[in-house]
């Protein structure tokens, strides 16, 4: 297979996925499906897909609907009746903390007869940035950074910006009771645990205070004197935990997934066999260091192509962690790709492509990249060091340099990460 067609074959399959999470897709039937309450139809939103779901619910609901959304900057759509905000993302801003402040005042004094809609996509948990009492944004704004660069995964950042908040862990669904509350997710986590995606503010969280310090000690992260204070106070049981499973005021609450990193696989996997390519699925929530599983991945490329006749792709989703040593531009699909491409060592036959489906892989807005069977001798023909560019974390750098980025711009979905290898005997 030549070179060009490879590249083409691996983004077709990225296509795939993204179209099968496109809010005004994946909506549809459930929209389709909602019956009206006596009363107002509320709509609340945090994530980076939040704005293309609430466009979609005003293109396709035919009822009257208020409220209030906070996406990702670039990531807006014009809403008619909701009011679309753009705040940053991944560490918080001003704008994220007053919007989410807003979104809390609005929800309480509801009364049984109304709905509250919250639509909640990846990146919510940064966009619905509204301190504990005692704590400030710059508090909150330090302990992200330090989560972001420690290599913990998605559930221990998590647990801890769940007891950092006055929103995350089921508090927003307390504030809104009695109301009915529904929540459509679009997972961006392994295993889809709603509790996970954007820091679950609508579902029971099974986190502790406690589990959040316990967090902070693994990863030798040092916070702001008000946080540990705040955790240990939490721990102590002197601050209300957040609301538990089982707990009776959350009765009223419906969790739907609307797309999943599941669902994105398997229409990629659609397209790869009807251009007559075998498959082998891994699964959509693997985890770990992404340079390890980059180089486990160029191992099972190298031995699919010794032992396979037809043209082979290697498919997963989840989302790893990057532990920053360097002083790189980052980005954990690249350095996935980047460790895959040196342990592939130029190996024939093997392509990959690693992307997140958000847009933005790190803090830059590109979402990843595509390795090739001369990606090492190019780099080496430029004069760079491959393995010095992954311990300094840079594989931004590195296929930026080679002209192998993949930018979308904003694809107002999230469903975590996407990995094709493709193999060609």
């Amino acid at each position: 297979m030549k070179d060009a067609a490879a590249r083409a074959l691996l983004r077709d399959l990225f296509d795939a996925a993204l179209s099968a999470a496109r809010p005004a897709t994946c909506l549809a039937p459930y929209i389709d499906r909602l019956q009206p309450p006596k009363g107002r139809t509320i709509v609340i939103g945090a994530g980076k897909a939040s704005a293309a779901m609430a466009c979609a619910l005003e293109d396709r609901w035919q009822h009257p609907v208020e409220g209030l959304v906070v996406t990702r900057y670039g990531y807006g759509e014009t809403c008619k009746q909701i009011e679309i905000v753009e705040a940053a993302h991944p560490v918080p801003d001003e704008k994220g903390r007053a919007a989410a402040g807003r979104m809390l005042e609005k929800v309480k004094g509801l009364s049984a007869d109304d709905l509250l809609l919250c639509l909640i996509s990846g990146g919510a948990s940064a966009l619905l940035a509204l301190p504990a009492p005692g704590l400030t944004l710059a508090d909150k704004q330090e302990v992200n950074r330090a989560l972001l660069r420690s290599g913990a995964h998605i559930g221990e950042m998590n647990t801890v910006r769940k007891h950092l908040s006055a929103i995350k862990g089921g508090r927003l669904a307390i504030a809104a009771q009695p109301a009915r509350v529904l929540s459509w997710l679009i997972s961006d986590v392994p295993n889809d645990d709603p509790g996970v995606i954007g820091s679950g503010p609508t579902v029971a969280d099974a986190t502790t205070f406690a589990d959040a310090l316990a967090v902070l000690v693994k990863f030798r992260i040092d916070p702001p004197p008000a946080v540990r204070a705040h955790l240990e106070a939490g721990a102590a049981g002197r601050i209300e935990e957040t609301p538990k499973p089982g707990d009776p005021r959350l009765a009223q609450v419906e969790t739907v997934m609307v797309a999943t990193p599941r669902r994105s696989l398997e229409a990629a996997a659609t397209v790869a066999r009807s251009k007559g390519l075998e498959v082998v699925m891994l699964g959509d929530n693997l985890e770990g260091e992404a340079r390890a599983l980059g180089a486990e991945h160029a191992s099972m490329a190298i031995e699919t192509a010794q032992r396979s006749r037809k043209p082979t792709v290697i498919l997963s989703g989840g989302e790893t962690t990057v532990t920053v040593r360097g002083n790189g531009r980052g980005g954990r699909n690249v350095e996935y790709l980047l460790a895959e491409a040196i342990a592939a060592n130029g190996a024939a036959g093997i392509w990959g492509l690693s992307a997140d489906t958000d847009g933005v892989d790190g803090a830059e807005d590109i979402a990843g990249a595509i390795f090739t069977p001369d990606t090492l001798v190019r780099a080496r023909v430029k004069g760079r060091d491959p393995q010095a560019m992954l311990d300094d974390n840079d594989g931004h750098g590195f296929f930026e340099m080679l002209g192998d980025s993949l930018v979308t711009g904003p694809t107002r979905t999230n469903v975590n990460d996407f990995r094709a290898t493709l193999v060609v005997p």
